[in-house]
């Protein structure tokens, strides 16, 4: 059986047992809050637990790494929707220890891509358009200092409201244990726009 027979399988009995009914809530979130994390496997169940979030009470984006790594890319998107259609009042980034973006090799990427059937000459024509596919693809080096860069980032967007708090936090993947590399509030009070 592949996995999308069980996941349809899976899902019309959930469906027919009328199991959605404990999960039912609105679009806006209980707590008013937007998270962007990493899409890492440990954190599914992990973070909303180790933050007390059930469901309906946060909007959670997911990306490889928690990384803003465009301004006005899908990630700033969904963060500045949450916040001016969907009621979210403040944002947390949160990365993570031992995250698989901070090895990522970008030519061991390309190679896997080529090995997959990806034209090598493509990569040369993508570099001559102007594409930084070292860039696009690179992850980083430190997770405390990606979670401040995308953290400021997103508090200094110029479609930003300034008076949002923006926290950074890196989650421990074993325990749960959730360390503040960015204060929201701190940051507000000391730019004075609490």
């Amino acid at each position: 059986m592949t996995n999308l027979s069980a996941i349809m399988e899976h899902n019309e009995k959930f469906v027919e047992k009328h199991e959605y009914e404990k999960y039912a809530t609105t679009k806006f979130p209980n707590k008013r809050i937007v998270i962007l994390t990493c899409m890492d496997t440990r954190l599914i169940e992990l973070l909303p637990k180790a933050m007390n979030l059930k469901n309906g009470d946060a909007k959670i984006v997911k990306s490889a790494g928690a990384l803003v790594a465009h301004p006005f890319g899908s990630i700033m998107r969904s963060l500045l929707i949450a916040i001016y259609e969907l009621q979210a009042d403040e944002v947390y980034i949160i990365g993570h220890y031992d995250c698989g973006m901070s090895s990522i090799n970008t030519d061991i990427i390309i190679d896997k891509m080529v090995s997959r059937g990806i034209d090598r000459e493509l990569f040369s024509t993508l570099t001559h358009a102007g594409v930084d596919l070292e860039g696009w693809l690179h992850g980083f080096e430190d997770v405390t200092e990606s979670v401040r860069q995308s953290a400021d980032a997103v508090r200094n967007h110029p479609l930003m409201d300034k008076k949002v708090p923006v926290h950074g936090l890196v989650i421990d993947p074993k325990t749960g244990k959730l360390d503040v590399i960015e204060d929201g509030y701190e940051k507000l009070a000391a730019q004075g726009n609490e």
